[in-house]
Order: structure tokens, then sequence, then C-alpha cells
């Protein structure tokens, strides 16, 4: 049986035409307009030579034009690669390679290191720009405004199956470089029916808001598929700041908040927090990082809402776990295996673990990937005896409730984004002063956790903190670079030369 995710676009605005799907400021577009968007750009890839199956990466903020490349992707049967908007033109250039992507969007805020990343790029053919900011882009690149216009607001979606891929979303793990997680049309459906029916029993009169970024999976699917499939009207911000959530919650009369444990503290900080009108707000939704217990009942008295916590992975579309409603749910645990899925907490050789004790997180159901983009090893590594190994250490209580404790993986999470120490290091070891490097994370009131650097320099070279900083600034995205960076003599280490990161991280933590 044929199944083409982009069909709950189609199926709304046939329902509600005239609805508004998207509010981005003064702008309001409605769900026949944006379905006729999608379909314009459908139709002008298959004009580029997209063919069903290719992979088109889309390096865009949460503007409307992202919803539309998304949707028109998925209708002309090709694969989404979203990319995050930080990235750097090397990590750029890695991604497309990495995904045989053949065409990118880009938004033309990030054209220098988008351009950089594209000529770089092996098989990327075609480089089409978002403009948006009245510059023009370059010569040998498609205007993606002109696109839509070449083209009817009509196109037959592409007949894809339930198994075929839909998107490929990077994640790493603690070695080598991101993988890309193949999520198929049935996980990317299935999870984001399970959000709106069975977990947020998301009203029709419910409003949305994107303050998550639309390029993480948590956004794609709790927020924009969620939305879309419901047929809610989604008001957008561009980049999240306090003060343009809370102008879009009171001009949008957003219902249902959608954000990471950060999001909510800076909500709950700003300091003209009482000239806006929140009342609209029913249910926050929390997820990405454990959100702090006096932070969750501070802003549920201010805000008088409940917050729901939830748990979820690049590699399970997202959610696979989730606290259902305020009657249900355990403050500090990310709740219940959310319908259809199963979870087991294990020790090493997969056996599971008493009630009650510490072991890694598995799942199984049907948000779960089909398996990481040409990385055989690594799939088979994640799914040892068919389940998915999350990498995460909880623990499950008596009632079912799972409760996360620490990570297996060597993985930071900075404001809700996972930062890979070894690819922060492999940068800093670019530094032709820099003998030895190790990135671990400290904890951080507001971030949750903080990167930071502890270096050991060369024989005879110098460098300074401020110059190791800029340098690997310029090099990863700005979630990732060091804040902090220390000098040793020399690492700690283990008999076999592992850097011993635990000594590290408690000499950061006082010096933090």
């Amino acid at each position: 049986m044929a199944l083409n995710m982009s069909m709950i676009l189609e199926e709304s605005a046939r329902s509600g035409p005239g609805k508004t799907a998207l509010v981005l400021g003064e702008r309001r577009m409605s769900f026949a307009e944006l379905d006729g968007a999608a379909d314009r750009f459908a139709g002008a890839l298959g004009s580029l030579r997209v063919e069903p199956g290719d992979k088109v990466a889309v390096m865009v903020p949460n503007i409307p034009q992202v919803i539309i490349a998304y949707y028109g992707i998925l209708k002309a049967g090709a694969v989404v690669v979203p990319l995050n908007v930080l990235l750097r033109a090397p990590e750029i250039t890695y991604h497309l390679d990495d995904s045989d992507a053949v065409a990118m969007v880009a938004w033309e805020g990030f054209l220098q290191d988008a351009c950089g990343g594209f000529g770089g790029a092996q098989r990327c053919r075609e480089l089409i720009v978002v403009e948006s900011l009245g510059e023009k882009a370059p010569e040998d690149a498609r205007s993606f405004d002109g696109l839509l216009e070449e083209h009817p607001p009509q196109f037959d979606l592409v007949q894809t199956m339930p198994n075929d891929t839909a998107v490929v979303i990077y994640t790493s793990g603690t070695t080598g470089r991101p993988k890309g997680a193949e999520l198929t049309h049935f996980n990317m459906l299935f999870n984001a029916l399970c959000n709106a029916d069975k977990l947020l029993e998301v009203r029709e009169d419910d409003v949305g808001i994107a303050v998550l970024p639309l390029f993480h999976i948590f956004g794609q699917t709790c927020v924009m598929n969620t939305s879309i499939y419901r047929g809610n009207t989604v008001a957008m911000v561009p980049r999240f700041e306090p003060g343009a959530a809370l102008d879009a919650i009171q001009s949008a009369g957003v219902t249902i908040f959608t954000g990471v444990p950060t999001m909510y503290q800076y909500l709950l900080r700003h300091p003209n927090l009482d000239d806006y009108d929140v009342s609209s707000l029913r249910v926050g939704v929390s997820g990405g990082a454990s959100m702090p217990v006096e932070v969750l009942r501070a802003f549920e008295e201010r805000f008088g809402i409940v917050i729901l916590e939830g748990y979820g992975l690049s590699e399970t579309s997202p959610t696979a776990c989730f606290n259902r409603s305020a009657e249900e749910r355990k403050v500090g645990s990310i709740g219940l295996p959310i319908w259809g899925t199963e979870a087991r907490v294990v020790d090493r050789e997969d056996n599971e673990v008493p009630r009650g004790e510490r072991g890694e997180l598995v799942l199984r159901g049907h948000h779960v990937m089909k398996g990481y983009y040409g990385n055989p090893e690594a799939t088979a590594e994640a799914m040892r005896g068919g389940w998915f190994h999350t990498g995460d250490v909880a623990t499950m209580d008596e009632d079912g409730y799972i409760f996360i404790v620490d990570r297996v993986k060597d993985m930071i999470v900075r404001g809700g984004y996972n930062v890979y120490p070894r690819e922060v290091e492999e940068v800093l070891y670019q530094h032709p002063a820099v003998a030895e490097a190790a990135v671990i994370g400290v904890p951080h009131e507001e971030l949750g956790e903080e990167v930071v650097a502890t270096v050991v320099l060369k024989d005879g070279a110098s460098a300074t903190e401020e110059e190791l900083i800029a340098f690997t600034k310029e090099r990863v995205a700005r979630y990732k670079y060091p804040r902090r960076i220390f000098f040793m003599d020399e690492l700690p280490k283990t008999a076999t030369g592992k850097i011993l990161k635990r000594k590290l991280a408690g000499t950061a933590r006082e010096a933090v």
C-alpha cells in the first residue's frame, strides 16, 4: 500500500482550504496556499531532474519556505535532509556528501557557509536560494521564489511506500562523524498521529508555535507535522528569543507551547513578562533535556498551565515516551512508552534488569528508524537484538515510568542541542599549538550543560584561551565551540592511555 507523508498537508488543505496554516508576524498563509506552494516546488524539483529517492538538503530557518520545501520534496518522492542552520562550510560539505544530496535549499542569510559547503560537495549539483534579504543569489544558483513562479500550484504526489525513506536526520555517537538516521514515511506519519491523537489530544482550534528549529526532529514532528496533520495554525518564530516568542503567543493565540527546558527558563525570566497576555496557553510540552523540577513548578504557577515531559531521539522520529496528563504524570520522569512502543532497561549483555536498577534504555516500535544511511556497521550496533539502544542510562519503576539518570554516550546537551566532544576535539587538534585536547560538559543553570575544553600545548608553542576559542568558533556551529579553555601540562589518563574525562570534569566544575 502506498503512503506519502505529504498527504497530511493535502488532506488538511482539502478539508479546510481557507484556514490559516502559518503565521509569521503580519503574514498569514492558508492551507490551500501552503499546499499549492509545495506543489509548485515539487514541480520545480522535477524540472531540475530530481528523481524519487534523491536527497535534497534544506538549510532554512523557521520561515514559511522551510515548510514549503519540506512537503514539496516529499510530494516529489524525494528525501528531505534537514541541515542545522548553524553549520559551517566544512560541516555542510560533509553532510551533503554523506547523504548523497543532489540539491540544496539554503536561506541567503546563511549564503557564505552554504556556498562554501556546496562548492566542496562531490555530488550536489543544484543550489536553490531563498531570497528574503534583498541580496542577489550567485549566478549559478536558482531562486526559490523564481522556481515557484515557473510552476503551477498542482502536482500529483509521487506514490511512495511506508518503508521508503522520507527524512535523513543527522545525529552522532561517541566516535566518528555525524550519522544520518533514515526515518520512513510510516515512522514520521505515525509518530505525528500519536502525538496529535494519543498524547496531547490536539483540538481543531489549537494553535502551535515553532520556536524549536524545524531542522530538528523535535520541531518537525511535534510541532510542524502534528499541526499540519490536525489542520492547526502554526505561529513561526525564525529564531528563538523570549520577547519574540511572547509576541507570537499573544498575537496568534498560541495554545500549545513546545520547547526545550532552556526556553521555559528564558520565558519565565523575561523582565517584561507581565506586559504580555499569555492566557491562551493551555499546555506545555518539554523535551530535549531534563527539566529541573523547580523550573517546571515555577512556570506552571506563573503561566497557569501543565507542562508534560517526553523523551525521544532523532532515531525514534522522535517521541518514544511521554507523560500523558497532569493526572498520570510523574514529575522528573519521561513518562511511559507511547502507544505501540516497547521499552526495557538492560545490562551490558542486554538482559533486562530488575525494576529500580540502572541500565541502558532500549526501545522497539513503529517509530524506530530503518537504520543509519550508508552505515550498516553502526546500524547493526545500535539495533542489536532488534532493539534500538539509546545510549541513555535509565531506571524503570514498578508502574513502568522511566527516569533518565545518566548517559552512556559521551555527549553534551547544551540548550537542547547535542554536542559531540570528539568533533570539537578534532578541530582543536587542527591548531598548530595544540598537542592534546579533551572536551567535556559542565553543569549550567540555564543551558543544562556548557562546553569546556582542556588542552595541552606542544613544547615551545603558545596560544591563549581567546585565540583557541576563536579558532574553534570559526570551524563549528555556534552552539558547539567551548566557552572556556583550560591549560594543563598533561591530561590525566588511565594505564591504557584513555583520558580520564571524569577527573577533568571535576576540575572544570571548580574553575567555571
